[in-house]
């Protein structure tokens, strides 16, 4: 009878550590699924020959020589849904991607399709094939035999120096040690089971292990088979990385630019732990292992660890991160009130923080969040703390939200102490009377800012009257506190203000909102409204639009639901969306939404300021916050996400009653505008300890990418009371592309040591209209109708007029565009990529079906022209012949944008500009036109749309003839360093390229 490998899952002790251990599987053989061109699945046993010439597979109905491929005839290992038979519709949902491999062969680069049990299966065969294909027989090493590797010698030279007696063996104790100093993070009682189980099958049972015991325990718990098998993939000797293989992952891979072999050869110095690797220039699996875990590698851009936006905007144009309540440790009910809460506040970057003042009864005034809290802070101590702990985290300004609610002689001590104490930090200087808006956080650095109530101009005694905030009385209203009636017919409440307090508040003065016509017509710019959440949601949903328009002058501030009793969070995102700056927040309540804010103020070296989108920004630009689709003007991407492993995952907190092992699960999600929000989950990964392998692909569309937040959440599937394990929240902004890992964190947002998530991370434009698909994008391209973005009609006939004139360049616009894109992704296509791959892995991939054939190049890049023609040179087979027409298609199209784009943005901006010169008028021209209620409001609406659209699509014009010129210059520097370019310089000519770029403006 015939021996397989089980088709349900790899053996969980056959760990796939080493190429020898993938051959070795190759050699005994299993079961694959053969898929035929008709779309239909035939189960095969597939082995590798003993001479390991070629791979079989019976039963066949071929004669034994014609089942079968030499594998000096294999052009390429292709891992995924890569050829048009595994892309058929008719197949794609029957199996998983990571499932699916192919091996091209033979001269007209045919393929053979195959489906796997596992993602485990399809590694060891993949990882063996490429490896034979390299070498041959004559491989350096051949697997199991000959000198040791580079790893083997290291790892045997770390247990020489264990060996203090040099007697050859060391005790059990202090080879657990070892291990677990070399791989911090794995458990003791993982390591002691692997030296048994290693004892028993030696037949060398007892306290002490040898070298070859020692060597055998460390490559079978520290080999990841995840980045063993990329490091196979990159690497041109299939054991370790060179300085150039390592060059070609940075680049293809983790799109760094610029990287040289300098760089390359200090990473291998950093990381890779044998001396010989580091004077070779060698990085082995532990180096790479370890560079793809190091703070190098991160997942969060470093270029978002520090304050990289914008500062110079009015205030009213960031998002400012808000505390409601610090000073709380606990609940708003029977939270004790604590001064730590203010410094942990500030520490994490907050800018606007709430002090509720009440008199004290030490004839001082104190901080409650309400008169109920168990104790309470006095005002002094609070400011004193404030003082201190200002600009440790940011040196940006710092809004104090004084809620008043003490009587006017204590105001009167707590204005003298925040003079005192603050002094030169106070901002006391009067609002400018001409300008129009806030002044920048850059201007007011080191400023700190009053907001609260200010007595009226013809006000002159030493207090007076000012109508109070809803803020803060709801709840002493519960708690029976309320001691002051409410004016008869329901207006506002009036409370008593000193002359001392008010002539502190210069750029916040609180005022109450009306509604949003009023505030057009008569609010001045240093004047600021807070809203409840359950008012801003009303106008966040009724009326998104207006509420932005507002935001763009105006700060807002909300502030929780006085029925929060708990202390829970609002969703900020539900007011980001419309542009609210100030979304006051619950610091001491751990989860989701205090997850967002905190992920979400990171992106701006964590000084606690955002810049809000462009879109809600400019002075005319048409958003609605609830749009169900993508943007008029913004660029909607394609989030490509590959959850690969997990490691170190600890057990959920709250499940005391459960075992030891978990099993895993992560979920994706998008917070953003309700057309982003969205999330997926990976499987269950069943039995797999604490390194579980998911290795899914998860699909998102972002249509406004600046206001989108990646959240992983990582929960147990079987669990007992908690399900939660771990969580880590990103900016989408702030994501670096390719493998990283994301370092978890507790629900509390504490970091998990050495817990993390392995990804790969890669980001496209959307591809044309219509949602992202999970499907082969070939089986649709014929059926999709072009879509194309245009004016609405405002009803003024001189304005319609202006925009009619840009109809044609927006056609051409789009046109130029989506060419581009669709040639783009059958050239990728038919090169066995994905559509997230880049033009440099295209170039690469032909190199390598090249560099497999025994004749010469039979395709050749022209480098001395600036659209290089990929020429061929004689006879070629079909493949290689609709390859190279798809880049003819692609060099033409992308030819076509390059020396088309500056005439057609021009046009555009041309237009804009002449609508933008109506705005000025706008209001006139209604009233002469008589347009009044909803048709006004539509008439400014298509206006506001018309600027967005004709500005967005010229700067998307913008931005894709730059990639045009990018992808040349990549085709050049790929020709070059694969060996299929001819007559190229040293290097392209980045000035001939890019010089186009000059002509269109900002």
């Amino acid at each position: 009878k015939k021996k397989t490998v089980s088709f349900s899952s790899m053996p969980n002790d056959r760990k796939i550590n080493s190429t020898a251990a993938c051959i070795s599987l190759m050699l005994e053989g299993c079961e694959l699924k053969k898929v035929r061109s008709n779309s239909r699945m035939y189960s095969r046993f597939f082995v590798l020959d003993a001479d390991m010439r070629s791979v079989r597979w019976e039963p066949s109905k071929k004669d034994s020589e014609k089942a079968k491929i030499e594998i000096k005839s294999v052009k390429e290992v292709r891992v995924g849904k890569k050829t048009p038979v595994l892309r058929s519709n008719g197949l794609s949902d029957q199996f998983p991607d990571e499932c699916a491999f192919s091996i091209i062969y033979g001269d007209n680069y045919e393929s053979l399709d195959l489906v796997a049990s596992s993602a485990d299966v399809v590694s060891a065969w993949v990882m063996g094939l490429r490896y034979l294909v390299s070498y041959g027989k004559h491989s350096p090493e051949a697997p199991g035999t000959g000198h040791p590797s580079l790893r083997t010698s290291w790892i045997s030279s770390v247990f020489d120096l264990a060996d203090l007696e040099k007697s050859g063996r060391i005790p059990v104790s202090r080879a657990v040690q070892l291990i677990k100093a070399l791989n911090p993070g794995m458990k003791t009682s993982t390591i002691e089971l692997k030296f048994k189980e290693l004892q028993k099958a030696s037949e060398r049972p007892g306290t002490e292990v040898v070298c070859e015991l020692f060597v055998e325990a460390y490559c079978e718990l520290c080999t990841r088979p995840e980045i063993f098998f990329l490091l196979v993939q990159f690497s041109s000797n299939k054991e370790y990385l060179g300085v150039k293989d390592l060059l070609m992952f940075l680049e293809v891979e983790q799109g760094m630019e610029g990287v040289t072999e300098e760089k390359c050869l200090e990473i291998v110095s950093k990381y890779e732990p044998s001396k010989e690797g580091r004077e070779k220039g060698y990085l082995a699996i532990d180096g790479f292992t370890r560079y793809l875990l190091s703070a190098d590698c991160s997942i969060f851009d470093p270029q978002h660890r520090k304050v990289c936006q914008d500062m110079a905007q009015p205030l009213s144009h960031y998002y400012i991160s808000s505390a409601h309540s610090a000073c709380l440790l606990e609940d708003n009910f029977w939270g004790r009130s604590d001064i730590t809460g203010y410094i942990s506040a500030l520490g994490l970057g907050c800018r606007s923080i709430e002090l509720v003042l009440w008199d004290g009864p030490e004839g001082e005034p104190v901080v409650y969040t309400s008169p109920s809290a168990a104790s309470c802070v006095p005002f002094r101590a609070v400011v004193g703390l404030i003082d201190q702990h200002a600009f440790t985290a940011s040196a940006y300004p710092l809004i104090l939200c004084l809620v008043v609610r003490c009587s006017a002689p204590q105001q009167r001590l707590a204005a003298q102490c925040l003079r005192k104490t603050l002094g030169e930090k106070l901002y006391l200087e009067p609002p400018n009377p001409v300008a129009s808006y806030l002044p920048s956080p850059e201007e007011l650095k080191g400023r700190i800012l009053i907001k609260g109530k200010k007595l009226p101009p013809t006000c002159e005694d030493s207090e007076g009257e000012v109508s109070d905030e809803e803020e803060g009385w709801e709840l002493a209203r519960r708690l029976g506190q309320e001691d002051r009636e409410a004016p008869e017919g329901g207006g506002l409440r009036r409370v008593r203000l000193s002359r001392e307090l008010s002539e502190l508040v210069s750029l916040c003065q609180a005022v109450p909102f009306q509604d949003f016509e009023s505030s057009r017509r008569g609010q001045r710019y240093w004047e600021m409204c807070s809203f409840s959440e359950v008012e801003a949601g009303r106008f966040a949903n009724e009326c998104p639009a207006e509420l932005v328009s507002y935001n763009k002058r105006f700060l807002s501030r909300i502030y929780p639901s006085p029925m929060r009793i708990d202390a829970s969070n609002m969703n900020p995102q539900d007011f980001w969306k419309c542009g609210c700056q100030m979304v006051a927040m619950n610091y001491q309540t751990p989860g989701l939404m205090m997850d967002l804010n905190s992920g979400w103020f990171r992106q701006n070296g964590a000084c606690g300021y955002v810049l809000r989108p462009a879109i809600m920004r400019e002075e005319v630009s048409y958003f609605s916050a609830n749009a169900k689709d993508s943007l008029p003007g913004v660029p909607a991407q394609l989030l490509h996400l590959k959850v690969i492993s997990g490691q170190n995952l600890p057990k959920p907190k709250g499940s005391g009653a459960k075992g030891e092992v978990v099993e895993p699960y992560v979920c994706a999600e998008i917070h953003g505008i309700p057309a982003d929000c969205a999330e997926h989950r990976t499987k269950t990964a069943l039995q797999s300890g604490d390194n579980p392998i998911f290795d899914e692909s998860l699909e998102f569309q972002i249509n406004l990418p600046e206001l989108a937040v990646l959240r992983f959440v990582v929960l147990d599937d079987d669990y007992i009371g908690d399900e939660f394990i771990a969580q880590y929240t990103i900016p989408f902004e702030c994501l670096q592309p390719g493998y990283r890992h994301v370092p978890l964190q507790s629900l509390a947002g504490e970091p998990l040591p050495h817990a993390t998530l392995f990804v790969h991370v890669a980001i496209t434009d959307r591809r044309g209209g219509g949602k992202g698909h999970r499907r082969g994008l070939a089986g649709r391209r014929g059926r999709r109708v072009r879509e194309y973005t245009s004016t609405k009609a405002t009803g003024i006939k001189a304005i319609d007029e202006v925009f009619r004139t840009a109809t044609q360049p927006l056609r051409e616009a789009t046109d130029l565009r989506e060419n581009v894109q669709n040639a783009l992704v059958s050239f990728k296509e038919l090169c066995g990529l994905t559509p997230a791959a880049n033009m440099k892995q295209c170039i690469l991939t032909v190199s390598t079906w090249l560099l497999h054939s025994d004749s010469t190049p039979s395709v050749t890049l022209n480098l001395a022209e600036q659209y290089p023609p990929m020429e061929a040179q004689g006879p070629i087979p079909d493949l290689l012949r609709k390859v190279l027409t798809a880049y003819e298609t692609m060099i033409q199209t992308s030819r076509t944008l390059i020396e088309s784009a500056d005439a057609v943005y021009g046009k555009l901006i041309q237009a804009q500009q002449a609508g933008m010169d109506f705005h000025k008028e706008l209001h006139r021209i209604e009233t002469k036109e008589g347009l009044r209620g909803r048709k006004l409001q539509k008439a400014l609406e298509s206006f506001a749309w018309n600027i967005t659209v004709l500005k967005g699509q010229a700067d998307l014009l913008k931005h894709a003839k730059a990639e045009a010129l990018d992808n040349l210059w990549q085709i050049h520097n790929a020709g070059q360093s694969c060996g299929i370019g001819r007559n190229g310089s040293a290097s392209p000519e980045p000035s001939r390229l890019q010089a186009p770029l000059e002509p269109i403006p900002e």
